[in-house]
């Protein structure tokens, strides 16, 4: 991604989140600090490269991948649109423009981050495929499949453990014990599901940005 691109993308993100911060009321305030946070990864993958030194480069991947679940987790936001009561007595969609507004706030951080999320996943699974074996496909894919599941199982904790990101580095040791305790039927299933999602996502990003101009 080219420079001008990061910088738009930085600018779109500090408009959308102050314009979330004055607009977005309860119940609808928490889209200020998912966004937030689900933006983080994506930042940090800016800054990865293969200019980077190791002792550099790693611990900055370990802190990408602490917060990128929070990027499709964002996608699991939009089960809250349940709260504008949406459907009428008859069973319809209400076109009430209270449910529209809302509905495109949702929508917009959910897609921004998910999306560039992907982004960032396909372009630090490369760079450490580059780094481990030069960009061996096999070894990429091995990668995304890895980086994926456990980006699944960080939606599971934020979403139904409630705990974020940023309270693992405040207090850790209160969430030990939960952590411990969810390895539940119901977390594989969901983990499994969040996985395709986020495969099936990342694949049509990756056929988007790989597809060339058919030859004649």
């Amino acid at each position: 991604m080219n420079r001008r691109a990061k910088w738009e993308i930085r600018g779109f993100f500090i408009l959308w989140l102050l314009f979330l911060f004055f607009r977005a009321h309860d119940p609808f305030s928490f889209l200020v600090l998912n966004t937030f946070l689900g933006y983080i990864p994506i930042e940090i993958s800016f800054h990865l490269g293969r200019k980077r030194s190791a002792w550099l480069f790693w611990p900055m991947v370990i802190v990408w991948l602490l917060f990128y679940p929070n990027a499709p987790y964002l996608l699991t936001d939009l089960f809250h649109l349940s709260l504008l009561q949406p459907y009428a007595v008859s069973g319809l969609l209400r076109v009430t423009p209270h449910i529209w507004i809302y509905f495109t706030y949702l929508i917009t951080s959910a897609l921004f981050c998910a999306f560039l999320g992907f982004w960032s996943l396909n372009f630090v699974s490369q760079s450490i495929s580059e780094r481990l074996a030069r960009g061996n496909n096999i070894v990429r894919l091995i990668v995304v499949l890895t980086l994926t599941f456990l980006s699944s199982v960080g939606v599971y904790i934020g979403r139904f453990l409630r705990i974020h990101t940023i309270y693992l580095f405040l207090n850790p040791e209160q969430f030990i014990r939960p952590l411990m305790n969810m390895w539940t039927n119901d977390l594989w299933i969901f983990v499994i599901l969040m996985t395709f999602i986020q495969l099936f996502c990342y694949w049509i990003l990756h056929l988007i940005m790989t597809a060339q101009k058919p030859s004649y």
